[in-house]
């Protein structure tokens, strides 16, 4: 419970840090009323992304609902773990995309929706399968999914305002509506917030990342099964990626997206861990191992 407390209270305040800058770009460019109105934008966008995720999601990523009859096998799995993990049965959803991966997202549990891509349900076997729909379904249980919309929404938000603001400062700055100061402290601050909103959305999803993975591990009672997923998904993910910059295609999604799936295919070798959504596989297989002692549970490999 320790533990829960003190995560909630981090990702609070790191969502008011987001907050935070989206206000201190408004007051740098028009005073007090326009940082009133970036609060104001800030809470109208959480609300939305409250209410609407689980739709916009399924829009921006082309994902279509399932019933029983349409995926049996996936529907019998989710059915199974909900139950174990004290929760209603969430909505499920198939992306037609040979990119494997899966995510969960909704503004809480009774409207939750897990989806999966075909790639996938074609590269894992059941117990990976159960393994990884654990996984998500921890985030839904810990209330990962909104706070992890909400926080790539606003940090989002972050990074292209702060691009409209470097152009709005200099033609401020031109006409003579801002002071040499304010248009050095908004220059600054364009500069600067961008990096400093993914990096508290990426604190954000790195930590939840490895809460998520124990109970995922812990739901399905194969901690091992979870790792084997891992290793698989980062192996396939990063030769899709191999292939996809040859045949210069753009990979499944949105990058604004990215901190929703298990794994993060839209990071390369070349990206800072410091910017990274997800903690290392070889981390992740690690902690599992430390779950599996826990549990008295034989680890293969």
């Amino acid at each position: 419970m320790g533990m829960k407390i003190w995560l909630f209270i981090r990702t609070t305040f790191m969502i008011a840090l987001l907050t935070g800058l989206l206000m201190a770009m408004g007051y740098l460019l028009g005073g007090a009323r326009w940082m009133t109105y970036m609060f104001w934008f800030a809470v109208i966008m959480s609300f939305l992304t409250f209410w609407y995720s689980d739709k916009l999601v399924i829009k921006m990523m082309k994902a279509k609902p399932v019933s029983r009859e349409e995926a049996p096998e996936l529907y019998e799995i989710v059915e199974k773990l909900s139950k174990r993990a004290g929760l209603p049965m969430p909505r499920i959803a198939i992306i037609d995309d040979p990119t494997p991966n899966a995510f969960a997202t909704g503004r809480n549990a009774k409207h939750a929706l897990v989806t999966v891509t075909t790639g996938i349900l074609e590269l894992l076997d059941k117990d990976e399968l159960e393994g990884v729909l654990g996984h998500e379904l921890t985030h839904i249980k810990n209330h990962d999914i909104l706070v992890g919309t909400i926080a790539g929404a606003l940090a989002g938000a972050v990074v292209y305002i702060a691009y409209f603001t470097k152009y709005l400062a200099f033609f401020k700055a031109i006409f003579g509506d801002l002071s040499l100061d304010r248009f050095i402290y908004a220059i600054l601050i364009a500069i600067t917030a961008p990096i400093a909103a993914i990096i508290i959305r990426s604190a954000i999803s790195r930590r939840r990342e490895f809460a998520a993975d124990e109970g995922g591990a812990r739901l399905s009672g194969k901690p091992w099964a979870l790792a084997s997923a891992l290793l698989k998904l980062d192996e396939a993910v990063k030769k899709l990626q191999k292939e996809a910059e040859a045949k210069k295609k753009k990979p499944l999604g949105n990058p604004g997206l990215a901190h929703l799936f298990i794994v993060n295919h839209f990071e390369g070798d070349r990206v800072s861990r410091l910017f990274a959504t997800h903690p290392p596989t070889e981390e992740r297989i690690a902690h599992l191992r430390e779950i599996a002692k826990e549990m008295g549970v034989e680890f293969p490999y």
